[in-house]
């Protein structure tokens, strides 16, 4: 198995994302919300990494995204940005702090950008955040739009099958992903939708569109950290791969350490002082 090692340690920006959709190369995205991670995650050579929201579920146990604040990801991303040296960051935009208020949006970005030093912020919706993106962007704030299945808009749809399969939410979405890209947002993600579908838009866009659960067809891909190293459990999308076992090797390593402390073989001589 040959492993990718990147073209150089040159900062990655969102015009090198574009760079790279033209000339065919995919891009890689993974989320990450710490310190230790992000460090493993940016030197492996990362393109993007996403402080996503989904740090609500795999950091702070909740069912949903929805409760996850805006001081929360503001600390997410301090402890990323610590870390990273050449990958983009994004960072999701909560729940509650940009919808139906254009100006909280403004400053919701600003605060994300200003304390939580990231390079953009991501934000879920199509023509109903149009003008908070529009305010957004004219304060130089570069923006990463998300299109199909929305996780902030859960109980709306209530639930998370499959989006856009039948032909006027298919047509919505089209005309979503070209209004992202008319008000200038600089890539697009696009959720669990048909993989037919998302190839097109990918096609018809001249911004990158990275898919999760939306087919090969895009301009690159997406996972969160926590479900591809298999630390999180019980969760299996068709479009999941697991790359390692962790939260085995975790757990296995956890239970040797409890009973090397329990027979007093922890500490041992050469590890005392």
């Amino acid at each position: 198995m040959s492993i990718h090692q990147p073209e150089d340690s040159r900062k990655v920006t969102t015009r090198r994302l574009t760079e790279m959709k033209k000339r065919g190369e995919k891009i890689a995205m993974l989320t990450a919300y710490d310190y230790s991670m992000a460090t493993l995650i940016d030197g492996a050579g990362m393109d993007v990494i996403l402080i996503g929201d989904s740090a609500s579920n795999v950091m702070a146990g909740n069912v949903t995204t929805l409760p996850i604040t805006l001081d929360q990801m503001i600390y997410h991303g301090k402890s990323v940005m610590k870390a990273v040296k050449r990958a983009l960051v994004v960072c999701d935009l909560p729940f509650g702090s940009y919808q139906g208020n254009s100006k909280e949006a403004l400053c919701s970005a600003i605060r994300v950008m200003k304390e939580g030093h990231v390079d953009a912020v991501k934000m879920e919706g199509g023509e109903e955040i149009k003008e908070s993106i529009q305010r957004i962007l004219c304060a130089g704030i570069p923006v990463m739009g998300h299109l199909g299945l929305t996780p902030q808009s859960i109980n709306k749809f209530g639930t998370y099958s499959v989006r856009a399969k039948d032909e006027a939410e298919a047509k919505k979405l089209i005309e979503d992903a070209h209004l992202l890209e008319e008000l200038g947002c600089f890539a697009l993600v696009l959720e669990k939708i048909p993989a037919t579908l998302a190839e097109r838009v990918a096609k018809e866009l001249t911004i990158p569109v990275i898919g999760i659960g939306a087919g090969g067809g895009v301009d690159g891909q997406v996972l969160v950290m926590h479900d591809m190293l298999g630390i999180t459990q019980g969760f299996s999308p068709r479009f999941l791969r697991r790359y390692a076992q962790l939260g085995e090797e975790i757990t296995s390593a956890v239970q040797h350490y409890i009973s090397d402390v329990k027979s007093s073989d922890f500490p041992n001589e050469s590890e005392a002082y």
